[in-house]
């Protein structure tokens, strides 16, 4: 079997866990790809000596059999990116905080590479988002797991969002922004601003206004298999458009359409593990927090 293993630079504190979580890996005895950004961050704390042997990955031209992400959601998002429309299944060992897509506990890594190699884990297809746009040069990778957010820049004036669905005028959002979710991003930007938690399998989209002007705009979800166009009014005559955080300007002439990507990222989640367990665990829901 053979892994490519992606991270985030960690801070020392975080040493113990990578070590635990490398010694893992090498006690499996698999192939392993390393990423070269990530050697240089283990190099720097002298813990690549632990894998007994790897190659170096530079870019993403890569195959392997599953994807490591080792960090919280911000670097499984990463690493969705450079996976791409490959089909390889990402599995998110979390060494954050939150850790709905690395949902994984850094202690459960031997547990879990023993069941990658008994091929005894669940492989579950995450819908993603494609943004479009007939007038303006758009990113390599248009694509977003979690959400496509138009958003306002600094400290300007609200925006004046006009939306369209499936060639029918929806609504005009007089808002900071507007987060377009899939059911995956329902528990990321989209639940922050008010958003429905959705399980991942709910082949939905939600529709989040950032801030709106009036109280009777509310977040609705859709089909999976909406055409939302939107066209965008900016007294600063731009706006910045986030792909799952990544942000760049677009001129306020942008016309822009999000539909569902026509491939999935697929995620590698353990058969003792439910996405219930995740939502429990993580929101913390039956515990009481009043006296701590």
């Amino acid at each position: 079997m053979k892994i490519v293993l992606f991270g985030k630079p960690f801070q020392a504190e975080k040493q113990d866990q990578i070590r635990f979580i490398l010694e893992e890996i090498a006690r499996a005895k698999v192939e392993v790809l390393l990423c070269s950004q990530y050697h240089a961050c283990l190099k720097q704390w002298d813990l690549h000596t632990i894998l007994p042997a790897f190659s170096l990955t530079e870019d993403n031209d890569f195959n392997a059999d599953y994807a490591l992400s080792i960090g919280g959601d911000g670097t499984l998002l990463n690493v969705a990116r450079r996976v791409g429309d490959k089909g390889i299944p990402i599995l998110g060992i979390n060494t954050g905080r939150l850790g709905f897509l690395s949902a994984v506990d850094y202690k459960e890594t031997g547990a879990m590479m023993s069941e990658l190699l008994a091929d005894d884990v669940v492989l579950e297809n995450h819908s993603q988002l494609c943004l479009q746009s007939p007038n303006f040069k758009l990113p390599d990778y248009p694509y977003a797991l979690n959400e496509i957010a138009v958003l306002k820049r600094d400290i300007s004036a609200m925006l004046h969002i006009h939306v369209s669905l499936n060639g029918e005028y929806l609504n005009d959002y007089q808002a900071d922004g507007l987060i377009i979710a899939t059911s995956t991003g329902s528990t990321a930007y989209a639940l922050s601003v008010g958003g429905p938690i959705l399980f991942p399998e709910n082949p939905s989209i939600v529709l989040a206004p950032v801030a709106p002007h009036s109280l009777t705009v509310r977040t609705i979800v859709l089909s999976d298999r909406s055409v939302i166009d939107l066209r965008v009014e900016s007294r600063s005559q731009n706006f910045l458009v986030a792909l799952d955080g990544r942000s760049f300007p677009l001129p306020g002439n942008a016309q822009l359409r999000v539909v569902r990507a026509d491939f999935p990222i697929q995620i590698v989640r353990r058969k003792s593990q439910s996405f219930v367990q995740t939502l429990r665990a993580k929101m913390m829901w039956g515990k009481d927090l009043r006296n701590t």
